[in-house]
This record gives C-alpha cells, structure tokens and sequence, in this order.
C-alpha cells in the first residue's frame, strides 16, 4: 500500500504531529497542503486529508486542494484536531472527497491546544494536546486501515 497524509497545520503544529504520527506508524509520506501537487494523487492507493477545525470548518486550503483533485479510484481518511476534538465536521469534507469518486474510510479527530478568541486570553483549551494517549490512537488508527 502506497500511502500519503496532506495536510495543513498553521496554528500550533497540532494537525501535523498527528500526521506524521501516522505517516510513522504505516510508512506514509506527508505533505504540507501547500508543497502538494494534485497531479502526483494517481501515485498513493490511500490518502488520508487532515487539518485543524477552524471556525467550525476545515481549514480552507485544504478544502480547496480537495475540490482541485481530479476525478480518480482510491481511498481516503480524514484527520482532524480541534478543541472539541469530535468528528462533528467530517460529512463536508468526506462529501467533497466522494465528489472525487474517492473510497473514505473511516475518519480520526482528537482534542488539540486551541487559542482562537476567548480562548487565547486564558492560554487556550486542552494545552499540551494532542499528549502521547492521542498519538498513540492516532498510530492505532492508521494501522488498522485496510492494506488492500
């Protein structure tokens, strides 16, 4: 299985350690969204898409590599990281990646440290996460997607 993780990361790294976690534990490739080139996507059989949940969204570069893909047959997961850390916005990314005609499995969020608004005057909400617990499921995970 060829593997890849694209992924944006601006905040405090958050959505990056999960990646490359990942990346680690099933011998992926990362790239930044902005170092990607969708023309290379034909090349991986599972791509997994992640970011940070900003203002209730995923991040907007990543969407709008996602909606620049071309139509193409692989899988796909998605990662994010957040200060609910819950899968609650998964549907409008997983919805464009099926536009793309691709297969998505399952999808992995955790808590992160979030410093946006109110938060930041207070040194923001769950600091010191994602902690070893949330790479070590964030492993677990990428493991027991499908090889074949």
């Amino acid at each position: 299985m060829k593997a890849l993780i694209v992924y944006v990361s601006v905040e405090h790294g958050n959505t990056e350690k999960v990646a490359k976690a990942m990346a680690e534990a099933i011998g992926a490739e990362t790239r930044k969204a902005e170092d990607f080139d969708p023309n290379t996507i034909s090349e991986y059989d599972v791509i997994g898409f992640g970011s940070g949940i900003f203002h209730g969204k995923f991040h907007p570069a990543l969407l709008q590599l996602v909606d620049d893909l071309p139509q193409l047959k692989a899988r796909a997961f998605i990662i994010s990281t957040g200060g609910k850390g819950d899968q609650k916005q998964h549907p409008q990314l997983k919805e464009r990646l099926q536009s793309k005609r691709l297969d998505v499995l399952e999808g992995f969020s955790c808590k992160a440290w979030d410093t946006y608004g109110p938060f930041k005057l207070t040194g923001g909400i769950n600091k010191g996460r994602p902690n070893e617990e949330d790479l070590k499921k964030a492993r677990e995970f990428a493991e027991a997607l499908p090889r074949s």
